[in-house]
């Protein structure tokens, strides 16, 4: 990576950064002032994501995870979860921070800088998602994590479902980077009356833990 090459996220959060991090060009807010407890609402742009389309997808294991058999489906292992969007295309997103290069495969498009991904996890925030999309997280017959497609906050979304449980409940959002800013606005003003603020890196690596991840 070229250093005089800055990549900068689409999220800005009016908070202030308590700590911070240079990685792979990108500035990383670790936490912020004032983190009390959740609900958060935490900026993972800067994680690797990846574009998965080939018409033989059952042939490919990114990062040696497969692929699900059924759209909607996701699976999570080694810190990737690749979820299964239709007959031809999947999603991968790398949860550890780490940033892979892509293989060298034609199937593969690095979507990092072209989308925002969010994640939105603590207690209420199913009921914050309820002001913002019809989309069920809490599908009974489902089992987390998965896939749903579908507008949120009337924007085009993939949005998984990682955890349902009350007190450690989360979703992982992503969309193009241009809707980031009316999107983040919309989702914390959802999440006001519930105590939603943002939160760093570190508060998603401790949550991800506590779920055995």
């Amino acid at each position: 990576m070229n250093p005089e090459i800055w990549r900068r996220s689409p999220v800005s959060f009016d908070r202030r950064p308590a700590q911070t991090e240079t990685r792979d060009n990108w500035m990383v807010v670790l936490k912020y002032e004032d983190e009390s407890e959740g609900p958060y609402l935490i900026d993972l742009s800067p994680r690797t994501r990846w574009d998965v389309q080939d018409s033989h997808l059952a042939e490919i294991r990114p990062g040696g995870v497969p692929i699900p058999d059924k759209p909607g489906q996701c699976t999570f292992q080694k810190g990737i979860l690749v979820n299964r969007m239709n007959r031809t295309q999947a999603a991968v997103w790398h949860l550890t921070g780490e940033t892979p290069e892509p293989p060298a495969h034609a199937a593969y498009t690095d979507v990092t800088e072209s989308t925002v991904f969010l994640a939105l996890v603590g207690r209420r925030v199913f009921a914050i998602t309820e002001k913002l999309t019809s989309l069920d997280f809490l599908d009974p017959a489902r089992s987390a994590p998965f896939l749903l497609q579908g507008p949120f906050s009337h924007v085009p979304c993939q949005v998984v479902t990682l955890e349902k449980s009350p007190d450690r409940a989360g979703i992982l959002l992503t969309c193009s980077r241009g809707y980031a800013r009316d999107l983040v606005a919309a989702i914390l003003d959802a999440g006001e009356e519930f105590g939603l603020r943002p939160a760093g890196q570190i508060a998603f690596h401790n949550w991800l833990e506590e779920l055995g991840y």
